[in-house]
């Protein structure tokens, strides 16, 4: 059994800052790439941020400058720091990875269950 799950989530004011983690457990032979997505009441869940194996990295416009992703690869964990924060940065964010299981065959995407993110003004 495989398991993403994430923390770091809370309350914030504008301006402010908030580190996300999200670990990986259970039977893991390898970990290809692994992102950030976030969903806010009303909106479709949309790509935030995305890191490889080898740590290429790509951003939603909206968070260009301000989010950074990381991934520890020795912990099969990933993190984003959010600074400058904003209320349209409300939302439950998830991370997602694909993730070889041990004698497995096939990369399968795996979701954690979200932590909430709110930002007042």
């Amino acid at each position: 059994q495989v398991q993403l799950v994430e923390s770091g989530g809370g309350l914030v004011q504008a301006g402010g800052s908030l580190r996300l983690s999200c670990a990986a457990s259970g039977s893991i032979s390898r970990i290809n790439a692994m992102a950030w997505y976030r969903q806010a009441p009303g909106k479709q869940r949309e790509l935030v941020a995305s890191i490889t194996n080898g740590g290429t990295t790509t951003y939603a416009d909206s968070v260009k400058g301000r989010f950074t992703i990381s991934r520890d690869n020795a912990k099969n964990t990933v993190y984003l720091q959010m600074n400058s924060l904003k209320p349209e940065d409300t939302a439950v964010y998830l991370c997602n990875a694909d993730i070889l299981r041990a004698y497995s065959v096939m990369y399968l995407t795996y979701w954690g269950q979200g932590t909430q993110v709110t930002v007042s003004s």
